[in-house]
């Protein structure tokens, strides 16, 4: 099976979940600059969201173009990142507009965390089909970010409930490590 339509179908569905987080960002009533003030936590929300599902698609795609094929198994682990991404404008406007308060920090934290464990599973299916020496599997390595990404979710989850300002920071800082994009792929494809 080819990999064409996983790609298709997964750049649809992200541009869909990012066109339902900014829907959600209502115009404030009133013509002056205070009128945006109250819409910080939700427009901060957004940034924070639409950079992460960003995160997300770019390595997808960088992930997906060291793949030769996929089967019904990468379909469905894929379907799954698929469902904890698509919750992402939920819990968005959830903290968003309860400006950060505990619970709705950790509905936040927790959905990243799915996220984070789907896509682990996604990279587990794809080593299945691509074992040993080939691109693939020398790209995904020891996948120490990875790893220390899940760890960070998890103490952002706790952390919400008692500091939602450090579960937010920790919720930034493993942002801030994927960034820049995982050029593991790229470099594993082209030899170097």
């Amino acid at each position: 099976m080819t990999k064409g339509r996983l790609e298709a179908f997964s750049d649809g569905v992200i541009a869909i979940i990012i066109t339902i987080m900014v829907l959600e960002l209502k115009v404030p009533h009133g013509e002056s600059f205070d009128a945006l003030l109250p819409l910080w936590p939700v427009f901060l929300s957004y940034v924070l969201s639409f950079v992460n599902v960003g995160i997300y698609w770019n390595n997808h795609h960088h992930m997906l173009h060291a793949v030769k094929h996929v089967d019904g198994s990468v379909l469905w682990a894929n379907l799954h990142l698929l469902f904890w991404l698509s919750l992402t404008p939920f819990a968005t406007a959830f903290m968003g507009e309860n400006h950060f308060a505990a619970p709705t920090v950790a509905v936040y934290a927790f959905d990243l965390l799915m996220c984070a464990v789907a896509y682990t599973i996604l990279v587990m299916t794809l080593l299945r089909k691509h074992p040993g020496d080939t691109a693939f599997a020398k790209a995904i390595g020891s996948d120490m970010k990875g790893k220390a990404s899940l760890v960070a979710y998890i103490a952002a989850v706790i952390a919400a409930f008692f500091a939602p300002w450090v579960s937010l920071a920790l919720v930034v800082a493993v942002a801030i490590m994927w960034f820049i994009p995982d050029r593991r792929f790229e470099r594993a494809l082209t030899g170097e």
